[in-house]
């Protein structure tokens, strides 16, 4: 996946044993970790698998453009209702697909998940957007092991929700 000239974004929120995923959602309510995920994501390109898609109506909001990487060869998109406005998602069989699209929009690339497209994604990264739940959560979908990258914490903040512990960071991928 050689050519991109945009910086790659993943972000994600994991639990302590990598935990993102538990049946197709997100095994947490943090309004905080939401809050945070909209904002960065606002009027940039999402990158993210069909399931993703199909559980996330909002993705077209706040000028999101999302790319949908699907292998379903039927109708693989909900109808989800979009802002007036907004263009359909751009649907593509495949990671290397979707980054080439991305080249082509306006905004910043944010890979949104799921397992497979972050397993793809993160050896490629320049930027790891990280909500760390301080826990060990029970879940089917994890995120791929980031820890023993070179990574460099450019932004840290603690977050404030009432049932779980949690800290916001942007890892920056080191220079070779």
């Amino acid at each position: 996946m050689e050519n991109l000239e945009k910086p790659l974004n993943l972000i994600v929120s994991c639990a302590e044993n990598r935990v993102m995923g538990r049946g197709g959602k997100l095994p947490w309510n943090i309004p905080e970790d939401r809050a945070w995920f909209l904002e960065k994501t606002c009027g940039q390109i999402v990158v993210l698998g069909r399931i993703c898609y199909e559980i996330w109506p909002g993705a077209h909001e706040d000028g999101r453009r999302p790319i949908v990487i699907t292998n379903s060869t039927i109708d693989p998109l909900p109808r989800h209702s979009m802002p007036a406005g907004a263009a359909a998602p751009c649907v593509v069989r495949s990671v290397r697909e979707a980054l080439q699209k991305a080249q082509e929009l306006p905004g910043e690339v944010f890979v949104c998940g799921g397992a497979r497209i972050f397993e793809e994604t993160l050896p490629i990264a320049q930027r790891l957007y990280l909500t760390l739940v301080h826990a060990k959560v029970a879940g089917d979908a994890l995120f791929p092991e980031w820890r023993h990258l070179a990574w460099r914490e450019s932004y840290r903040k603690e977050g404030n929700d009432a049932t779980h512990r949690l800290t916001f960071s942007i890892l920056e991928r080191q220079k070779k």
